[in-house]
Protein backbone atom coordinates (compact mmCIF):
# COMPACT_ATOMS: atom_id res chain seq x y z
CA UNK A 1 0.00 0.00 0.00
CA UNK A 2 1.15 3.55 -0.53
CA UNK A 3 1.31 6.48 1.89
CA UNK A 4 0.13 9.08 -0.60
CA UNK A 5 0.08 9.71 -4.32
CA UNK A 6 -0.27 13.24 -5.67
CA UNK A 7 -0.93 14.17 -9.28
CA UNK A 8 -2.41 16.96 -11.35
CA UNK A 9 -5.59 16.56 -13.37
CA UNK A 10 -6.93 18.56 -16.30
CA UNK A 11 -10.58 18.44 -15.16
CA UNK A 12 -10.74 18.60 -11.37
CA UNK A 13 -14.52 18.10 -11.09
CA UNK A 14 -14.55 15.08 -13.44
CA UNK A 15 -11.56 13.47 -11.72
CA UNK A 16 -12.98 14.09 -8.23
CA UNK A 17 -16.29 12.49 -9.23
CA UNK A 18 -14.54 9.58 -10.98
CA UNK A 19 -12.23 8.61 -8.11
CA UNK A 20 -14.90 9.03 -5.42
CA UNK A 21 -17.36 6.78 -7.25
CA UNK A 22 -14.86 4.24 -8.60
CA UNK A 23 -13.16 3.77 -5.21
CA UNK A 24 -16.33 3.86 -3.10
CA UNK A 25 -16.32 0.02 -2.85
CA UNK A 26 -13.15 0.21 -0.74
CA UNK A 27 -14.37 3.06 1.46
CA UNK A 28 -12.54 5.98 -0.16
CA UNK A 29 -13.99 9.35 0.84
CA UNK A 30 -12.92 12.99 1.08
CA UNK A 31 -10.40 13.45 3.91
CA UNK A 32 -9.96 17.18 3.22
CA UNK A 33 -10.35 19.62 0.37
CA UNK A 34 -9.07 23.14 -0.16
CA UNK A 35 -7.65 25.54 -2.73
CA UNK A 36 -4.67 23.19 -3.19
CA UNK A 37 -6.94 20.28 -4.22
CA UNK A 38 -8.49 17.24 -2.60
CA UNK A 39 -7.18 14.44 -0.40
CA UNK A 40 -9.04 11.11 -0.57
CA UNK A 41 -8.56 8.32 1.98
CA UNK A 42 -10.25 5.32 3.55
CA UNK A 43 -8.10 4.94 6.64
CA UNK A 44 -6.48 8.30 7.37
CA UNK A 45 -3.07 6.68 6.82
CA UNK A 46 -2.84 6.60 3.04
CA UNK A 47 -4.19 9.13 0.60
CA UNK A 48 -4.67 10.04 -3.01
CA UNK A 49 -4.34 13.77 -3.67
CA UNK A 50 -5.53 15.52 -6.83
CA UNK A 51 -5.05 19.12 -7.93
CA UNK A 52 -6.09 21.14 -10.98
CA UNK A 53 -3.35 21.79 -13.52
CA UNK A 54 -3.15 23.01 -17.10
CA UNK A 55 -0.22 20.68 -17.74
CA UNK A 56 -1.32 17.27 -19.02
CA UNK A 57 0.35 14.80 -16.62
CA UNK A 58 2.19 11.72 -17.75
CA UNK A 59 0.27 8.45 -17.47
CA UNK A 60 0.35 6.81 -14.08
CA UNK A 61 -0.52 3.34 -12.88
CA UNK A 62 -2.34 3.56 -9.56
CA UNK A 63 -2.93 0.25 -7.82
CA UNK A 64 -5.20 0.14 -4.79
CA UNK A 65 -5.51 -2.89 -2.52
CA UNK A 66 -8.87 -4.59 -1.91
CA UNK A 67 -9.75 -7.03 0.86
CA UNK A 68 -12.10 -9.12 -1.30
CA UNK A 69 -12.66 -10.04 -4.92
CA UNK A 70 -16.19 -8.69 -4.60
CA UNK A 71 -14.69 -5.24 -3.97
CA UNK A 72 -12.69 -5.59 -7.21
CA UNK A 73 -15.88 -6.46 -9.11
CA UNK A 74 -17.75 -3.51 -7.53
CA UNK A 75 -14.85 -1.14 -8.31
CA UNK A 76 -14.89 -2.15 -11.96
CA UNK A 77 -18.65 -1.58 -12.33
CA UNK A 78 -18.51 1.74 -10.42
CA UNK A 79 -15.51 2.98 -12.39
CA UNK A 80 -17.19 2.28 -15.73
CA UNK A 81 -20.38 4.00 -14.50
CA UNK A 82 -18.23 6.98 -13.49
CA UNK A 83 -16.89 7.32 -17.03
CA UNK A 84 -13.80 5.13 -16.87
CA UNK A 85 -12.74 3.06 -19.85
CA UNK A 86 -12.20 -0.67 -19.62
CA UNK A 87 -8.55 -1.68 -19.45
CA UNK A 88 -9.01 -5.21 -18.09
CA UNK A 89 -12.14 -6.77 -16.60
CA UNK A 90 -12.01 -8.38 -13.14
CA UNK A 91 -10.18 -11.66 -13.15
CA UNK A 92 -7.16 -13.63 -12.07
CA UNK A 93 -3.74 -12.56 -13.35
CA UNK A 94 -1.72 -15.74 -12.60
CA UNK A 95 1.37 -14.31 -14.31
CA UNK A 96 1.76 -12.17 -11.15
CA UNK A 97 0.75 -14.88 -8.66
CA UNK A 98 -1.97 -17.50 -8.23
CA UNK A 99 -4.38 -15.26 -6.24
CA UNK A 100 -3.78 -11.94 -8.05
CA UNK A 101 -7.36 -10.87 -8.80
CA UNK A 102 -7.58 -7.42 -10.37
CA UNK A 103 -9.49 -5.05 -12.60
CA UNK A 104 -8.13 -2.11 -14.59
CA UNK A 105 -9.76 1.05 -15.92
CA UNK A 106 -8.48 4.20 -17.59
CA UNK A 107 -9.47 7.35 -15.68
CA UNK A 108 -10.29 10.82 -17.05
CA UNK A 109 -6.64 11.78 -17.66
CA UNK A 110 -5.52 8.46 -19.11
CA UNK A 111 -4.21 7.03 -15.83
CA UNK A 112 -4.38 3.25 -15.47
CA UNK A 113 -6.29 2.63 -12.22
CA UNK A 114 -6.21 -0.86 -10.74
CA UNK A 115 -7.87 -2.52 -7.78
CA UNK A 116 -6.22 -5.78 -6.72
CA UNK A 117 -7.05 -8.46 -4.19
CA UNK A 118 -4.21 -10.82 -3.24
CA UNK A 119 -6.41 -13.18 -1.22
CA UNK A 120 -7.80 -16.53 -2.31
CA UNK A 121 -11.51 -16.55 -3.10
CA UNK A 122 -13.48 -17.72 -0.06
Amino acid sequence: MFDHVVFGVSDYAASKAFYLKALEPIGIEVAQEGPWGIELSSDGKTSLCLFQTEEKPARLHLAFRADTRQQVDAFYRAALEAGGQDNGAPGLRPRYHANYYAAFVIGPDGHNVELVCHEADV
